[in-house]
């Protein structure tokens, strides 16, 4: 599988059928993990349709297999970028980690989605969340 992103928290994989498989490594790996599968669960009832479908979970492997929502953007204005997270609350998450990092375009219906849940607040249980105290300028060291 090609490797989409490697971070010392997680690995992606684009798999040869499309589907994204994320294993999570570092020593808070499970938390985030149940932290990116109760959102991700939580917007797959809510319907939210800029999201990744949650596809499999291998607690043991520490793995989730999701579908794929397209391409990394790499330009949008900060007002787009604002609306894009905005909308998420709608459906009863705050992302917690709201950067173009976070943000792909699917060509197949020209929707931009959301990303990378495992830092994400559940709003009606704030205690679905590991918000990061990272700095607002944490986008220009993560690559």
């Amino acid at each position: 599988m090609p490797e989409a992103k490697n971070t010392r928290s997680a690995s992606v994989h684009i798999g040869y059928d499309g589907r994204v498989h994320k294993t999570y490594r570092d020593n808070r790996a499970d938390e985030r993990m149940r932290t990116e599968v109760a959102v991700l669960e939580h917007l797959g009832k809510q319907g939210c349709p800029f999201v990744p479908k949650l596809i499999e979970v291998d607690w043991e492997k520490r793995k989730i297999v999701t579908s794929n929502c397209g391409t990394r953007v790499q330009h949008l204005s900060d007002k787009k970028i604002k609306g894009l997270f905005a909308q998420l609350e709608k459906y009863g998450v705050r992302h917690e980690d709201p950067f173009l990092r976070n943000i792909t375009y699917r060509n197949t219906d020209g929707q931009f989605c959301l990303i990378d849940f495992e830092f994400a607040t559940l709003l009606d249980h704030p205690e679905v969340s590991l918000k990061p105290d990272l700095p607002d300028d944490l986008e220009a060291q993560d690559g």
